[in-house]
């Protein structure tokens, strides 16, 4: 390959981030600015310019997707397997040092990954070791706490808890959590990055090694590093390894799961003569779109500083359509979507994105009635879906019975006759002695009544049998017998209703992932390898592949995303800005990031909204229209309904009174029907006439603000 086959295709600021002199480099990419091409072809260039062998480069990513991904293409581009090199995310990346490293970091060679509903089991666990309360101290919060504490690198040991009882509760929760985990041979998420670092700085030899070993490290979403990524990354690039850093500090959004704005404003400080690259040239919107971005995130002070531009189209302006309430809002969306998808554009060009949850409800609702299929983008995914987790903790139970999560999980699933008293028999001789539930279980099986005693040696010799067969067996056949032998697929499959089938569907599927399944060690089991992946899969937090339908989504979930139409709802002062932003320094500036991210997900035509009235929390709120919205040039703003026909609730004046006929026909006090609230009185109006609406107390569902052309009331 020749300089110009990695250069052909890029622009004046890729190719200078691309041939970037032996360097340490903060790449600022804007949105739709190509960084993965950028990433993909500096490796290329260093592999073939610098004679820099794959075996000294890593590269991270944030998701396994991505890394798959950024995989294929080195392979496609290079021409060279890229089983050797180091290209994963953060977790699979120290997994792999830990696997390497196991004796060293003090950890079981068959060490298991705990996902985040294993590891609430454990705390679970401690919870009643401790006789804690879980309804003052939920489970969630603890778990929320030790995780918060590890991202940050500190053990329990090395925290205080100042006469705190909040404190001084959590770090008891956490001393015992660290002894269960540490019993069990149990590594959760946090746990693996944490591990290999502390490694590193106890084993000068072993980070010597390594620190030779890779020249080149280069990063991907470098604005949404936490504290312990950051300090595993310094410690291993140390004095003489470049680092690419690739980000943009305009879209940090996830503060509130730890990530830190700081760490690619410090990059130029903590890593010398550091080298910044601006991508500003956008190749996925238009420039109305990027003009409104640019002048949004202007607001925001101490940026890096760049500015989005694209040699393309202006485009059309930004709709801007102020809505009566939530349903009148959700009903417009819903007709721009239906005009768009008889156009003739795909269904899943479409995206319908907002600040919290529970606005999806009424979207749901409009899109149900309308009968256009959609999907919530994010749901539940395969590694994480109830029937998945038990079969893979059968499988893990057969590469390590000292895994406590995992036979808690299926000692009694399917249901064998071991009751709660039983297990908790278990629990109580496993603290006891410091031992496993498995051993646990052994030794006071024959100790137990008749049917708890037969009930655990049949599961005892389900297990040995499948360890037996394991060694002759395929993995997916090992599977496949795991399903039938245990009962776990007839068990699910029997469940009511499309649940069931859909159950059997997905451990189908499991069979089928474990065909697929290629290992990467020829020295490690398959099984451990394919449990492992399937661990760090479910960590992930990119969503599946979707048939073609409208996908509806938070900001956040938005993030790396794009779509040739997109609606932006609950454009409202409170709701976004979320009313919490303004009592949290830095808070406003993230939420102004996540507007930026949320518009720059808009590649052609791009939607606001906004409700004057909106029932939230059960009460009816009257928000003014987004500062954001504001913020954004007026000429750049296409309003389709002008703001001067708009009657807000703020004066009775010019109303009917009580019993008076209004414009419409109806008069307060009026009893009416609705096809799906039922039976209600009349107790205000407002507007005139296409935009008039009715307020209607219903005796089920309370009082409702209704747009009178679309109510279908009748007169009762």
């Amino acid at each position: 390959m020749y300089a110009e086959n990695i250069l052909d295709s890029l622009n004046p600021a890729q190719r200078e981030a691309v041939t970037a002199p032996d360097t340490n480099l903060l790449v600022l990419a804007g949105a739709g600015s190509g960084k993965t091409r950028v990433l993909v072809h500096r490796i290329a260039w260093l592999i073939y310019q610098e004679g820099i062998s794959a075996h000294g480069i890593m590269a991270v990513t944030f998701t396994n997707k991505a890394a798959r991904e950024m995989r294929g293409r080195i392979e496609e581009m290079v021409g060279v397997s890229t089983r050797g090199m180091w290209v994963g995310t953060f977790h699979g990346l120290a997994h792999r040092f830990l696997k390497a490293h196991w004796e060293s970091a003090g950890l079981p060679q068959n060490f298991q990954i705990l996902d985040s509903d294993d590891q609430l089991r454990v705390i679970k666990r401690v919870y009643r070791e401790m006789r804690l309360d879980e309804d003052r101290w939920p489970p969630r919060q603890a778990q929320w706490w030790i995780n918060s504490q590890k991202d940050e690198g500190r053990r329990a040991a090395h925290i205080e808890d100042f006469d705190d009882s909040f404190v001084t509760t959590m770090l008891s929760v956490y001393r015992l959590y660290e002894a269960a985990c540490e019993r069990g041979g149990l590594v959760d998420f946090a746990e693996l990055l944490l591990r290999s670092h502390e490694l590193w700085l106890k084993d000068s030899a072993l980070l010597a090694h390594y620190q030779q070993r890779f020249e080149h490290l280069l990063v991907d979403e470098f604005q949404d590093t936490n504290t312990i990524q950051y300090a595993w990354l310094r410690v291993l690039a140390g004095n003489s390894a470049r680092v690419t850093a690739v980000g943009d500090d305009d879209q940090s959004i996830y503060g509130w799961r730890g990530a830190k704005i700081e760490n690619i404003h410090q990059f130029q400080r903590d890593f010398s003569a550091a080298r910044v690259v601006r991508l500003e040239q956008n190749y996925r919107s238009t420039s109305t779109i990027l003009n409104a971005a640019n002048a949004l995130i202007a607001n925001n002070a101490g940026r890096l500083g760049k500015e989005l531009w694209t040699s393309g189209e202006d485009g059309e302006p930004i709709t801007l359509y102020a809505a009566f309430n939530e349903q009148d809002e959700a009903r417009f969306i819903v007709d721009h979507v239906e005009r768009w998808i008889g156009a003739g554009h795909p269904r899943a060009d479409a995206a319908i994105l907002y600040r919290s949850n529970a606005q999806s409800r009424v979207l749901e609702e409009s899109l149900l009635r309308a009968n256009v299929p959609y999907r919530v983008y994010g749901g539940q995914r395969f590694y994480e879906r109830l029937e998945i987790k038990n079969a893979l903790a059968y499988l893990r139970l057969l590469t390590n019975r000292d895994d406590d999560a995992a036979f808690e999980r299926v000692v009694n699933t399917p249901p064998r006759g071991i009751g709660a008293a039983t297990i908790e028999l278990v629990r109580e001789h496993a603290r006891a002695h410091s031992i496993s539930l498995w051993t646990a279980a052994q030794q006071l099986a024959d100790t137990l009544a008749a049917r708890a005693r037969n009930a655990l040696h049949t599961f005892f010799d389900l297990l040995n049998q499948l360890q037996r067969d394991s060694e002759a067996l395929e993995l997916a056949d090992l599977v496949d017998q795991m399903l039938t032998r245990s009962g776990l697929l007839e068990f699910h499959r029997n469940e009511k209703g499309e649940r069931g089938e859909t159950r059997a569907e997905n451990l189908d599927e499991l069979i089928s992932a474990c065909r697929q399944f290629v290992p990467e060690d020829p020295e490690q089991p398959v099984l451990q390898q394919f449990l492992d992946r399937a661990s760090l899969d479910a960590g992930d937090g990119q969503a599946e592949e979707f048939e073609d339908c409208v996908q509806l989504m938070t900001l956040h979930s938005a993030k790396g995303l794009e779509f040739p139409l997109v609606f932006l709802a609950g454009m409202e002062e409170n709701l976004f800005p979320h009313a919490m932003s303004l009592e949290e320094p830095g808070r406003l500036e993230e939420e102004r990031r996540l507007c930026y991210v949320g518009i720059t997900r808009a590649m052609r035509v791009l939607y606001l909204s906004y409700a004057e009235t909106r029932r939230m929390h059960g009460k009816e709120s009257y928000n003014t229209l987004s500062r954001f919205v504001r913020e954004i040039p007026a000429q750049l703003i296409r309003e389709v309904r002008p703001r001067a026909m708009i009657t807000r609730p703020v004066t009775l004046a010019g109303k009917p009174r009580m019993g008076e006929p209004s414009p419409s026909g109806f008069r307060l006090g009026q009893r009416v029907g609705h096809p799906k609230f039922g039976e209600g009185v009349i107790i205000d109006f407002e507007g005139q006439g296409s935009h008039a609406r009715i307020n209607v107390n219903f005796a089920r569902e309370g009082a409702k603000w209704l747009v009178l052309s679309y109510a279908n009331l009748q007169a009762i």
